[in-house]
């Protein structure tokens, strides 16, 4: 309620700037890896409890400074128009609480026709209806056991005697300061509370009671769902009322908006389109089952003794699978669509295409099957295809990216849209990566292990995460139906990104053998990743700004939005993963694994998905099962968070247990054990999801023609029409 009913406002936000030093002082350190005193983290602390100081004394003086302004600027009077707007503020409730003490008074008046007492109710009454808006205290109290920040007893000593004096007189003067602002707001509110009863007491009985009943009856009313339709039955002589029958529907499955439809493009390029698809889907679904069943191998070893499916043989084949066959022929069948779209001009060449997609698919199932049959790179993650298979995929490429450059050429607008950029150098990179990372000059020692660190991070930025970020700025402001928020943003986030990814391979090798200025300068690159992160996020989420609403209508946006925030907790989290301390105890643990599928299954694919199903519709006129799409949606980010988070957990722990260096190598295994349960149920999850994706494509695609029997007058009126047309060209 505005002045005499508001809501108590928070007390806890200036303490909890004060706890702030403590509760990092009161983290729980692990035995044998406390750092060690240094004048470093003695000025980081001082600074620390200073700026703490600093934030409570500035934020105490605002509200000081705030309540000097408002009584400076209160006015003695109130006018009428003024405390009207009390009526509009109070509910139901509070008048009918109004109304009685007001009746009570009544009653008094001719018992004992005391003047002053209708003003003394009302102030009661007032204050006690301010009391329906409690304020809230938490109290949170936890029992944290520390061995300290530091390792030596005298800093600790020296330490906490001087802090205990400032901190408590810092939370006294605190909760001084906090009592008299609250006596002084409800002084306030009394005052207010004591002009609105004068303002009651200058109205006439009838006056009051009849302004206060009329808002009632008001707040009260509620419809009766009758207004437009009445009470009697309708007149349905013709029988159109009596047909009229309700489609059937799961009332617990929110109906979901059925896509637009758009102009027609070339049947030709719809085909190669959607068999960019399948053989994308068929790839996920290949891939992933190989997957699931390495994930069952953490919880059940013994299996198999089988060596061609063994966990070193299997595990390639799984991640070759799903990055060369499943994302790379997704994203470029959307290409393949988003091209010839915004350039506004038809593709330069179908059978082109087509040669791209015989290439690519031969590369996938070579590569499968040297594999399995043990035929490898040596061991290079990610690149485990021996170099004659990947050729295959770099032709299949370099045919596409031709393709859409004649495409780009041709194009009957100015412009080139950002969508463009991004495609366009995402295949430019792959290229180039794939050539540094199988050229022989460097393979050997020292040298193969920092190409590998490049190969495998650009493949992730340079290849997936760039030319899937190109879709995004196409498919959002498109869905959304309203331009993308700030083109500036899009192409600052271009460069920068191109700037800062290419440096940060090497953090995946801190302190290893490889020279220190080229570890420093990924972890700069890292840390630099977080502003083309940002920007491209915020891009993105300004977009949405105005239609939040249309998420509850749409089987595509949610998909979208999942992959958008986790462009920027996983890109985040890589960062935060570069750092010397982090990467101790993260490096060699499953954590590295939770990672990449936050950002390949959280990004690349939760986006693929998003656009597949926005863009299979308008090639086919046909609508996925809106309930098998939420199944696989949910199927998919339960099942990738079952399987995330218990890893980065348990392998934390595992860390921390390689650095104590207590215990042997084995017991961190078992420690292990019920994360790999976790993850392989996460797995599983995820693994059904991608088999209801693969139904939901059936269903877009299956060309079957169902016969619809028409039930309405009007349905059967066109039917007959259509029928008399037919017989006539006949």
């Amino acid at each position: 309620m505005q002045v005499c009913f508001k809501t108590s406002r928070s007390k806890w936000l200036l303490p909890a700037f004060i706890c702030l030093p403590i509760t990092m002082l009161a983290q729980a350190q692990t035995p044998g890896i406390s750092p060690s005193p240094n004048d470093t983290s003695l000025i980081v602390l001082l600074v620390i409890v200073l700026l703490t100081i600093l934030v409570a004394v500035l934020l105490l003086s605002f509200e000081a400074k705030g309540l000097v302004a408002k009584i400076r600027n209160k006015k003695t009077g109130k006018s009428t128009h003024e405390f009207e707007k009390y009526f509009k503020n109070m509910n139901s409730n509070q008048i009918e609480k109004v109304l009685e003490l007001k009746h009570q008074q009544k009653v008094l008046n001719k018992n004992a026709q005391s003047s002053g007492s209708i003003k003394t109710i009302l102030i009661i009454a007032i204050t006690l209806l301010a009391t329906i808006f409690p304020g809230h205290s938490v109290y949170a109290q936890t029992k944290i056991t520390t061995k300290g920040l530091f390792s030596e007893g005298g800093i600790l000593i020296t330490i906490t005697l001087i802090m205990i004096p400032i901190l408590a007189a810092i939370v006294l003067m605190i909760v001084k300061l906090s009592n008299m602002l609250r006596k002084h707001r409800n002084r306030q509110d009394l005052e207010e509370a004591a002009l609105f009863a004068d303002y009651l007491s200058t109205l006439t009985e009838e006056e009051a009671t009849k302004a206060l009943a009329k808002r009632k009856i008001a707040l009260d009313y509620k419809l009766t769902h009758h207004e437009l339709a009445g009470e009697k039955e309708p007149v349905d002589k013709k029988g159109l009322v009596g047909n009229i029958e309700i489609e059937g529907y799961i009332n617990f499955i929110a109906r979901k908006k059925k896509a637009q439809k758009r102009p027609n493009i070339d049947p030709q390029l719809s085909k190669l389109i959607l068999w960019y698809f399948g053989c994308a889907a068929l790839w996920l679904l290949f891939g992933t089952t190989i997957g699931e069943y390495v994930g069952i191998k953490f919880v059940a070893p013994d299996v198999d003794h089988v060596s061609w499916l063994s966990f070193g043989r299997l595990r390639p084949v799984h991640t070759n699978a799903v990055f060369w066959g499943w994302a790379s022929l997704g994203m470029l069948g959307l290409g393949y669509y988003i091209v010839p779209m915004v350039s506004n001009a038809p593709l330069a060449s179908i059978k082109k295409g087509w040669y791209a997609l015989y290439l690519i698919n031969a590369s996938v199932i070579l590569g499968t099957i040297f594999l399995m049959a043990g035929i490898n790179n040596g061991g290079g993650e990610y690149r485990e295809y021996i170099w004659p298979v990947m050729a295959l995929f770099g032709i299949g490429v370099i045919i596409s990216l031709r393709n859409f450059y004649k495409t780009i050429a041709i194009r009957t607008t100015k412009e080139i849209y950002v969508s463009n950029w991004y495609i366009i150098s995402a295949m430019m990179f792959l290229l180039v990566i794939a050539v540094i990372a199988y050229w022989p000059s460097w393979q050997n020692g020292l040298g193969e292990t920092i190409i590998q660190g490049y190969y495998m991070h650009q493949g992730v930025g340079m290849w997936f995460m760039l030319f899937n970020l190109g879709l995004m700025y196409y498919f959002l402001p498109q869905q959304l139906n309203k331009p993308i928020y700030s083109y500036s943003l899009g192409i600052l986030a271009f460069w920068v990104q191109i700037l800062f990814y290419t440096l940060i391979g090497t953090h995946h090798f801190i302190f290893s053998a490889i020279p220190w200025w080229l570890q420093t300068v990924a972890i700069v690159g890292s840390a630099g990743m977080i502003i083309p992160v940002v920007a491209g996020t915020t891009n993105f989420l300004m977009t949405f700004k105005g239609s939040w609403h249309k998420l509850s209508g749409s089987y595509t946006l949610p998909f979208y939005l999942i992959g958008i925030i986790f462009y920027f907790t996983g890109s985040l989290q890589g960062t935060a993963e570069a750092f010397k301390f982090t990467n101790l105890i993260w490096h060699f643990t499953d954590f590295t694994v939770a990672h990449s599928h936050l950002t390949m299954y959280g990004i690349i694919c939760f986006m693929l998905w998003g656009f597949i199903y926005t863009v299979v519709p308008r090639l086919t006129g046909k609508e996925p099962p809106q309930i098998t799409v939420g199944a696989h949606f949910w199927l998919a980010l339960i099942g990738l968070l079952f399987y995330t988070f218990p890893l980065m957990y348990g392998s934390t722990l595992r860390g921390l247990m390689w650095m104590e260096g207590t215990k042997s190598f084995i017991e961190s295994v078992e420690l292990m054990a019920p994360y790999w349960l976790w993850r392989a149920i996460g797995g599983s999850l995820m693994w059904l999801s991608h088999i209801l994706f693969a139904y939901n494509f059936y269903v877009m695609v299956k060309k079957k023609e169902e016969i619809e029997i028409p039930t309405s007058p009007k349905d059967i009126l066109t039917a007959k029409v259509e029928i008399d047309n037919q017989e006539v060209t006949n």
